[in-house]
C-alpha cells in the first residue's frame, strides 16, 4: 500500500475522517456567497452525521456548465496553479481550477491506485492518454513521480511509435482509456509486430465503460493483468478509486470522497447492494469543491468491510453505465455495454461494433454493425440474433462488416450513432 495507515482505517475512523472533510468542505464553500445560497446557507457545525449530508441539495452537470468559467470556484484566482476541463461537447465546458493543494491530492490518490494495482518504484509506466486540457495524462504523471517509478510520457496517438517504445524502453505499466488497448492490438497485427516481445505485466484502464468479456481480450492479447479505474474532470480527474488483485470492487478512497448511491429517479439513497446512481462529495478538493454532485453513472456499493487485499475504504461495484448513456428504442430501454458482452461471446467476432439508430417512413429503425474476421461463419450471426432478441426482446438489423471497417476516433470509442433527432 502507499499509505497503509490510511488505506487500513476501521471504519469508525473513516466516518470521523469524513465529517471533518465535510465541514471543512462546507467552510470552503461559504467563501463562494452563490455557492453558498445553493446550498440554503448551511453552515459546517449543521453536519453532525453522514445523515445530515443527505438533506443537501444535489449538484448536477448542468449546473457546473452555467458556473463556467468560475462561478463555483471556492479559491481565489492568484491560488489557481492549473486548469482541466470536461470536453464540452454540449454547451460550455466544465472546468475546474487546481490550487497547490488539488495538485498534491491528486497525486496522493493516483499513487494509491498504482500501488492497489501492484505497481513499484521499479516499474517503467507508459502513459498514453492525452496531456493537455483534458485530465488523464497529467494524474497518472503525478501519481507515477510520488510513486518515483520511470515514466514513458508519450501521450495519445501515433500507436507504432507507442509499440515500438514499450518494446525498446521495456515499459511495464500501461496507462490508457479503456478501449486504446484495442487498437494497440490491431496495430500490432496490421504490422506484424510481435506482442510477445513486450514486457507489460499491468495495465490501468478507465475512462470508459468497459465489460469484463472485454477485459478477458485485453489481458489474453496483451498477457497482462488489468485495473479498472476510476474518476472524472469534475472530481479532478482519473484516481478517485480502483480495484485490487482481489476483485471484489473498486475502492473508493473515503478519506477524499463521499459516495451515495441514489435512486435516479428519486434521488433517495438506495441500501448497499441495490444498483443506482454514483452521487460524489469530494473531502479535500479547494479549487472547485463538489457537494453532492451526480455523476450519472450507475453502480452498487459492494461492501464496506475489510478486502483480502487489508484496505477497508468502501468497494463499489464497476461502472455499468450511465444514465444518460441509455437506450431508448421502441419503448425498450438497454445499455451499450450489454450489447458488447454479447457479442464477445462468440467465435470470429471482433471488438469493434456500433448501434445506429435513425427514422424512417415505417418509424425508428437499428442498426448493429459487428466487425467480423474471416472465420466467422453466419451461424454465429443468427445465434447472436437470437440472443439480442431474448435479451432486449428487439430484432435489429444485423450488419457483419470486415474488421477496420467502423472508424476508430483518436479518444473514446463511439459505440451508438443516433440520428433519430436529425430527422
Amino acid at each position: 500500500m502507499f499509505q497503509p495507515e490510511i488505506e487500513t482505517l476501521s471504519r469508525e475512523a473513516l466516518v470521523k475522517v469524513q465529517l471533518e472533510g465535510m465541514r471543512r468542505t462546507l467552510a470552503r464553500v461559504k467563501t463562494n456567497p452563490a455557492y453558498h445560497a445553493r446550498l440554503g446557507r448551511v453552515n459546517p457545525h449543521d453536519i453532525s452525521s453522514p445523515k445530515d449530508w443527505e438533506r443537501l441539495p444535489f449538484l448536477t452537470k448542468e449546473e457546473l456548465r452555467d458556473a463556467y468559467p468560475f462561478g463555483l470556484a471556492c479559491a481565489p484566482r492568484e491560488e489557481f496553479l492549473r486548469l482541466h476541463m470536461s470536453s464540452g461537447t454540449t454547451g460550455n465546458p466544465i472546468l475546474n481550477p487546481y490550487t497547490r493543494g488539488d495538485i498534491a491530492q491528486w497525486g496522493e490518490v493516483m499513487a494509491r491506485c498504482y500501488r492497489a494495482a501492484t505497481v513499484t518504484a521499479r516499474d517503467i509506466i507508459q502513459i498514453t492518454p492525452s496531456f493537455g486540457l483534458f485530465t488523464g495524462g497529467f494524474g497518472f504523471h503525478y501519481g507515477a513521480e510520488r510513486l518515483g517509478a520511470m515514466v514513458i510520457p508519450i501521450g495519445a496517438g501515433r500507436t507504432i511509435l507507442q509499440l515500438k517504445l514499450m518494446k525498446d524502453l521495456q515499459a511495464t505499466v500501461l496507462t490508457a482509456i479503456a478501449t486504446y488497448p484495442l487498437r494497440l492490438i490491431e496495430v500490432a497485427r496490421e504490422e506484424k509486430f510481435d506482442l510477445g516481445d513486450l514486457r507489460l505485466r499491468v495495465a490501468l484502464l478507465g475512462s470508459e465503460m468497459w465489460s469484463d468479456p472485454l477485459r478477458a481480450v485485453i489481458e489474453r492479447e496483451l498477457r497482462l493483468k488489468t485495473f479498472d479505474i476510476v474518476g472524472m474532470t469534475e472530481t479532478g480527474g482519473p484516481g478517485m478509486g480502483i480495484d485490487c488483485e482481489a476483485r471484489a470492487g473498486i475502492h473508493l478512497w473515503e478519506d477524499h470522497f463521499y459516495a451515495e448511491i441514489v435512486e435516479p429517479a428519486s434521488g433517495q439513497v438506495v441500501p448497499d447492494g441495490t444498483e443506482g446512481e454514483l452521487v460524489i462529495s469530494t473531502l479535500t478538493r479547494e479549487g472547485l469543491p463538489l457537494v453532492r454532485y451526480r455523476t450519472h453513472d450507475l453502480t452498487r456499493a459492494v461492501s464496506r468491510e475489510r478486502c483480502d487485499c487489508g484496505r477497508t475504504h468502501l468497494r463499489i461495484d464497476r461502472l455499468r453505465g450511465r444514465t444518460d448513456d441509455m437506450v431508448v428504442f421502441k419503448g425498450v430501454n438497454f445499455y451499450p455495454r450489454q450489447v458488447e458482452q454479447l457479442i464477445l461471446q462468440h467465435e470470429g467476432v471482433s471488438h469493434e461494433y456500433q448501434l445506429q439508430l435513425d427514422r424512417g417512413e415505417g418509424g425508428d429503425r437499428m442498426t448493429l454493425l459487428v466487425e467480423v474476421r474471416p472465420e466467422f461463419h453466419a451461424e454465429e450471426g443468427e445465434r447472436l440474433r437470437r440472443k439480442l432478441r431474448d435479451l432486449l426482446g428487439l430484432s435489429p438489423e444485423m450488419r457483419f462488416v470486415k474488421e477496420g471497417e467502423i472508424p476508430r476516433p483518436v479518444g473514446k470509442a463511439v459505440r451508438v450513432v443516433d440520428q433519430r433527432s436529425k430527422v
